[in-house]
């Protein structure tokens, strides 16, 4: 059982470990504290994608909201969906090589879920968001070359939009973001609604990404 902690510097708790959510946010302009979850997200049972990338997120974020009941955290969790199928990280090259051949000149959805809970002020708002991908024909070269490269083996799907897999992407409809990892218009919408954003403003000042 966790022990409650008193509050933190900051505000808002980012329960991830990905660089990518936290480079969103910093971003945005906004001041927090990284505070990873440490579920084990294998004992969650996989339901409705929608449904799941929601719920995981949730537990996250309630997982780090039991310790740090003042502060404001948000949870995510992002997975790519093709042929019904969800698509994590690879554990292989030829697991990346097989994912990237499945969406070779494709389309699929990229789910994100993302919760901000406040324990203290008993408020939880979660929410799922949608991205459609087609990916261009990849080539066996195409496909060879990049799987050589570091970048899929930490990416849902084997792939990250904002580095050298940029090359993959032939269209998206929705948010660009999301596909990252974070949704971050309407997370910055939620933020809005709580009241929260202006607790949580860096120095640069804050930039509403929505408009």
């Amino acid at each position: 059982m966790k022990t409650t902690h008193n509050p933190i510097k900051t505000p808002l708790i980012l329960a991830s470990k990905s660089p990518r959510r936290k480079y969103l946010l910093e971003q945005a302009g906004l001041e927090f504290s990284v505070i990873p979850s440490d579920i084990d997200e294998n004992e969650i049972t996989v339901t409705e994608p929608h449904h799941y990338v929601r719920y995981l997120a949730e537990t996250k974020a309630k997982d780090i909201a039991n310790t740090y009941p003042d502060n404001w955290v948000l949870g995510a969790d992002t997975i790519v969906l093709i042929d019904g199928m969800i698509l994590g990280k690879p554990l292989s090259k030829d697991d990346a090589w097989d994912m990237l051949k499945r969406l070779s000149g494709r389309t699929h959805v990229v789910y994100t879920g993302f919760c901000l809970t406040c324990k203290a002020k008993d408020r939880l708002i979660s929410q799922t968001v949608q991205t459609q991908v087609l990916f261009k024909e990849l080539s066996d070269h195409e496909i060879n070359w990049y799987i050589h490269t570091p970048e899929p083996f930490d990416k849902a799907g084997a792939y990250a939009i904002q580095g050298l897999g940029t090359f993959l992407v032939k269209r998206i409809e929705g948010s660009y973001t999301n596909v990252v990892g974070l949704p971050v218009c309407e997370v910055i919408e939620v933020l809005l609604e709580e009241g929260v954003i202006g607790q949580i403003v860096g120095e640069a000042g804050y930039s509403d990404p929505c408009q």
